[in-house]
C-alpha cells in the first residue's frame, strides 16, 4: 500500500486506512503491507519488507492476545530473525469483552495513534541493545 525503508507495518482490514494515517503522521518512513488475507498468508511479502526495514508492526482489530498478528509476529521471526533489529509489536484490542456502545467500541478499538505510538515506541537512538 505504500513504500518505506524505516519500519515495515502489517495492517489488516480496517487498520489499513488507520496504518497509511499513521504513517503520514509520522517522521518516520513506514512501509504498509495490507495482506489482504490470513489464509493463504502472502509471507514473502512481508518478510521482503521486513529485511529492508529491519522492524515490524503489525496491526488488527481482533483482541492483541492470541490474536492472528501473534502468528504473523512468530512467522515473520521465524524467517528473518536475523533482519530483526526489535522485537516485532502488535497493535490490537485490549484482552476484555467488546463494548456494545458505540462510544465505547471506539475507544476500544486501536487505531492511527496506537500504530504511531507502537512504531515510535523504539529508536536505534534511545534504546541499547
Amino acid at each position: 500500500m505504500r513504500q518505506g525503508s524505516d519500519v515495515t507495518i502489517v495492517a489488516l482490514s480496517r487498520m489499513v486506512g488507520e496504518a497509511l494515517a499513521a504513517a503520514e503522521d509520522l517522521d518516520t518512513d513506514c512501509e504498509v503491507i495490507d495482506p489482504r488475507t490470513l489464509v493463504p498468508l502472502d509471507l514473502e511479502t512481508i518478510v521482503e519488507s521486513v529485511q529492508k526495514t529491519n522492524r515490524l508492526v503489525i496491526a488488527h482489530e481482533a483482541v492483541e492476545f492470541g490474536g492472528f498478528g501473534a502468528e504473523i509476529a512468530a512467522a515473520v521471526t521465524a524467517a528473518a530473525f536475523d533482519y530483526l533489529d526489535a522485537p516485532p509489536v502488535r497493535v490490537g484490542a485490549p484482552f476484555t469483552p467488546v463494548p456494545l456502545s458505540p462510544p465505547l467500541e471506539d475507544a476500544y478499538l486501536p487505531g492511527r495513534d496506537d500504530i504511531k505510538e507502537a512504531v515510535t515506541a523504539w529508536s536505534p537512538v534511545t534504546t541499547q541493545h
